[in-house]
């Protein structure tokens, strides 16, 4: 079995949308695929999967209310199972140790040979352990600041608990790492090269082993919600940081265009690559799963050369995309589907979200700037 955890560092961006359709992408190429809606408290997957919200879901498992496999729901989809989360049960987001161990053995154990696990936004612990499962997890961003910032975060958050998770309790490597834990401030200057440096020093056999985890490590990134090929240039800022800061290589899965058709899919209740799957929104999860599923067998030997490659193959495919867009915009210009009435409301909302975009810009500027006097100061 395959785990893919899907996550971000911000909502809206995106996630189960991708979570959904990539289920039945792999599941019509003969993929046996489990699909669950691990968002906890904030649980909507059905919604964007377009089946009915089931009975019986993680919260009725989790309370020992039924079994696991009673909670495991067939879908009109070849091939794809569904586990429902649960939004109404008071205190799902945070999951004791015990509940989160038992979720985990039954997802683990799943017949599947696919499991797509749709984590909640943010950086919370379980989030971030369920993440973990794979060392080859997706994450989904935009092209705004506060979402490319907001994924480099969570992977940094993610490098910081796999640290902690790999320590032994009462090691000097533990040790050290509760003490600046407790001064967030600290912890959020800090870069692995560096941490690492002190963690060398004084626990070479704790940085080892952390050090074999890393080389594993293999976290993959899809950049959703772009207008213009030049916005898929944001992920090579994400890729430097986790590069420079991380020690991460990321691999670029591949981008997808902002597509109001998806709208429309919503409110039919049907993923948008059935209910238009020659849409450049559906081919493009659809180059996705292809990627997936060639992983299975390609044997990677410079992982380094290889990320370069999805790097450069990432921006091929937003400008080819991006011309087949606008080719398409005046075909339906000149058949009349689309009059100039609807192009200019079009363009009009989207100069509205720009507008908004360099608000949200300014204020994290702002931010940014009071934070560096602030450090100066300390």
């Amino acid at each position: 079995m395959q785990i893919i955890p899907v996550a971000s560092g911000k909502g809206g961006v995106g996630k189960s949308l991708l979570s959904a359709n990539l289920a039945i992408a792999l599941g019509q190429a003969g993929k046996k695929v489990l699909l669950a809606d691990l968002d906890l408290g904030a649980s909507n997957l059905h919604l964007v999967l377009g089946v009915p919200s089931p009975a019986t879901g993680l919260g009725t498992f989790l309370t020992g209310n039924t079994d696991f496999n009673r909670i495991v729901h067939e879908t009109s989809y070849d091939n794809v199972r569904f586990v429902a989360g649960d939004s109404e049960i008071p205190g799902l987001t945070s999951l004791r140790a015990p509940q989160k161990s038992a979720l985990t053995k039954q997802l683990v154990s799943s017949d599947a040979d696919y499991l797509i696990l749709d984590l909640g936004a943010g950086t919370h612990t379980g989030i971030l352990d369920f993440f973990l499962l794979s060392n080859a997890g997706i994450v989904v961003t935009a092209p705004t600041v506060t979402a490319t910032l907001n994924a480099y975060l969570f992977l940094k958050n993610t490098v910081f608990r796999m640290m902690f998770t790999t320590f032994k309790k009462g090691s000097p490597a533990r040790n050290w790492l509760n003490d600046i834990k407790n001064d967030s401030s600290s912890l959020q200057r800090m870069y692995i090269p560096k941490v690492m440096e002190e963690i060398s020093r004084i626990d070479p056999e704790s940085a080892k082993k952390f050090s074999a985890r890393m080389q594993a490590f293999r976290p993959r990134l899809v950049m959703n919600m772009i207008d213009d090929p030049k916005d898929a240039d944001k992920a090579l800022k994400i890729r430097r940081s986790c590069k420079e800061y991380l020690t991460i290589e990321l691999e670029h899965l591949g981008v997808i265009y902002r597509d109001l058709i998806q709208d429309t899919a919503l409110a039919s209740r049907l993923p948008i690559i059935v209910y238009k799957p020659q849409s450049l929104l559906s081919q493009a999860v659809y180059r996705i799963a292809d990627k997936i599923l060639q992983s299975e067998t390609e044997e990677i030997t410079d992982f380094s050369s290889f990320t370069d490659e999805t790097f450069q193959s990432a921006e091929m495919e937003a400008s080819i995309d991006f011309d087949s867009r606008m080719n398409y915009v005046e075909d339906l210009i000149g058949s009349g589907a689309l009059s100039m009435g609807d192009l200019a409301e079009t363009i009009k909302s989207q100069q509205y979200e720009l507008s908004v975009l360099r608000r949200e810009n300014t204020l994290l500027k702002h931010k940014i700037s009071q934070a560096i006097q602030q450090g100066y100061r300390l």
